[in-house]
């Protein structure tokens, strides 16, 4: 039934939750918890289960004892019928017409006992259609624009942007960003920094104003040739069942082994990986499970060094770093932004300090512009952040 597959999927998520996060569950105690919450999700499902099952057991029982009902009354009220001469059917036209139906009978059971299985397979559709029929929120436009390269600005244009009707992320917020340029975004956490970055990459769609590149609306070009153009890296290591080599190489097939090696090596990844098990050619595990945190980040950031872009998002790319690793990576994130234009969010000093102009947002407006001099001489917001130690 449709319960027992979305029951289904609430313990799969579970059983994933409790696998990806066994050093929370343990450094929590929290393993009994996790147990009991696993054992009553899974007591839902096999009551659910259990009940479809009755059903399904007793409907070929019951097919039989109908069957056998139905030819004892024909058997019993034809043939008194033939036997007395009451109809114009012939003893031979009647064991004939038996013979037929005894033949009808078994696909008519095979008929209902397969309709267990046409119900399961119905609720899983129905889940199914769901996701296919889910309305898509990014489209491309019809004749949409195949850019290839960037030539003059990023512009934010009053854009404000909302994740439903009354929650309001980003208002009013207007910039241009040069190409060449480094632009450090940063604020309180929830102000919007992380969807400022987004909205570029067609994540989302604004909801009021627009983001233009070289004077070209990203709603009117090719979703495919705008995400060419940015290089992501994100707080959180992005990594993939696969070798070193794939990740770094990501979407590209026959990569070039020199410029992948490269790439690690402007990453500072180069040495870590040669000292793993085959080198480029090792499996780094589920989500890079077999690697550091440091280790796993290094890897990200080569991979947006090989695809070579002229636009960096680097969203608190040094954040889960320890200090010898964050100078080793910083080092390489200097090197990748020269000559590139920089979009950064962070949360670290060392990273936006040189920054051409540091973008200040709280609560989704831009409430301050500058150079770190001229912020921390305006004892504004950014001055205080700093004095919290919030970089």
């Amino acid at each position: 039934s449709a319960k027992s597959q979305s029951q289904y999927g609430v313990l799969m998520s579970i059983i994933e939750e409790s696998l990806s996060g066994l050093r929370i569950l343990k450094g929590f105690n929290a393993e009994r918890y996790q147990k009991a919450k696993f054992l009553r999700e899974n007591r839902t499902l096999s009551e659910l289960q259990i009940s479809v099952l009755h059903r399904w057991q007793l409907s070929s029982p019951l097919t039989e004892f109908l069957s056998i009902i139905i030819v004892a009354i024909i058997l019993f009220i034809g043939g008194n019928m033939v036997l007395k001469g009451d109809t114009t059917l012939g003893p031979d036209a009647f064991i004939g017409f038996i013979l037929i139906f005894a033949n009808i009978l078994n696909p008519a059971r095979s008929a209902a006992n397969s309709y267990f299985y046409v119900q399961r397979g119905i609720a899983s559709l129905e889940r199914i259609e769901q996701v296919l029929d889910a309305k898509i929120q990014i489209t491309e436009a019809l004749h949409a624009t195949h850019i290839k390269s960037f030539a003059e600005a990023i512009e934010y244009r009053n854009v404000s942007f909302n994740y439903a009707e009354d929650i309001r992320v980003l208002h009013n917020v207007n910039l241009k960003i040069e190409k060449g340029k480094m632009i450090a975004i940063v604020g309180p956490s929830g102000s919007g920094k992380s969807t400022f970055a987004d909205l570029l990459a067609r994540f989302h769609d604004v909801t009021e104003g627009e983001i233009c590149i070289d004077n070209i609306n990203v709603k009117d070009l090719r979703i495919a040739s705008l995400r060419k153009l940015l290089g992501i890296v994100t707080q959180e290591s992005i990594l993939f069942n696969d070798t070193v080599f794939n990740n770094i190489a990501f979407g590209v097939d026959h990569a070039d082994e020199e410029t992948v090696i490269k790439a690690a090596k402007v990453a500072n990844a180069h040495d870590f990986i040669m000292r793993l098990e085959n080198g480029y050619q090792t499996s780094i595990g589920d989500r890079g499970s077999k690697l550091s945190g440091g280790e796993r980040q290094r890897i990200t950031i080569a991979r947006a060094i090989f695809k070579n872009p002229p636009i960096l998002i680097l969203d608190e790319a040094t954040s889960s770093l320890d200090t010898e690793s964050e100078k080793l990576v910083q080092d390489a994130l200097f090197k990748l932004m020269q000559n590139r234009t920089s979009i950064v969010i962070a949360h670290r000093l060392s990273t936006i300090q040189f920054a051409d102009e540091i973008v200040v947002m709280q609560e989704g407006s831009i409430v301050e512009r500058g150079n770190h001099t001229s912020l921390i001489a305006k004892n504004g917001l950014y001055a205080k952040l700093v004095e919290m130690q919030m970089f």
